[in-house]
């Protein structure tokens, strides 16, 4: 059996205020935090299970002594001025020991330990694996190689992100497969929908 790509959590220090911002326009700040830190406990469930090296990128500091098991998660710092620049520096620094490289941030509820597996797997036959989010960005990105190009020139807040980088996929003439599409958590809606779904725990 092949081993489990190295596995890459984005995450933002739960600070009220700073979190989950379209949210806390309709439900105030200290919803958004709260739903954000569910959102966080949720993917940590998934990725305990995964049984792949896992890395913990934190956006501001390291916070040794919170949910996230520093026996389980490499704790680390994110590094940049901005999304693509801080995903390129992690990608860079884990493709230094490991051959797979899966990066995962903490907005899809709907992402299970299987999706993190699969991924994993296909990297042993493409050069890329997408997960696709339906607000035009994805929610999962998996490489065998750096590839820089993936991470500049892009409009991490747009519609836009998924094209953009299948567009660069194609002119790298790089081989990739898309996972299923899945719900990113941006608005109080989309937090309704999933707390109304069978994928609820």
């Amino acid at each position: 059996m092949s081993s489990l790509a190295a596995l890459i959590v984005f995450i933002k220090n739960p600070v009220l205020g700073q979190v989950k911002t379209r949210i806390a326009k309709t439900a105030g700040d200290e919803m958004a935090l709260q739903i954000y830190l569910q959102l966080q406990e949720l993917t940590r469930k998934q990725c305990i299970i995964y049984q792949g090296p896992k890395f913990l990128f934190y956006s501001d500091y390291i916070h040794t002594d919170d949910a996230w098991d520093s026996s389980l998660f490499n704790k680390k710092l994110q590094s940049g001025n901005d999304l693509g620049l801080r995903m390129k520096h992690a990608f860079r620094e884990l493709f230094q020991q490991h051959k797979k490289v899966i990066i995962i941030g903490s907005d899809c509820p709907y992402l299970k330990t299987a999706h993190l597996e699969a991924a994993s797997v296909l990297l042993e036959t493409y050069d890329c694996v997408i997960g696709p989010a339906k607000d035009g960005g994805y929610y999962l990105l998996g490489l065998n190689s750096l590839q820089a190009r993936l991470f500049q020139d892009k409009n991490w807040s747009s519609a836009t992100v998924l094209y953009e980088s299948l567009l660069d996929l194609k002119q790298l003439n790089l081989s990739y497969k898309m996972l299923e599409v899945l719900e990113d958590i941006d608005t109080l809606e989309s937090w309704n929908r999933f707390l109304e779904s069978d994928n609820r725990i």
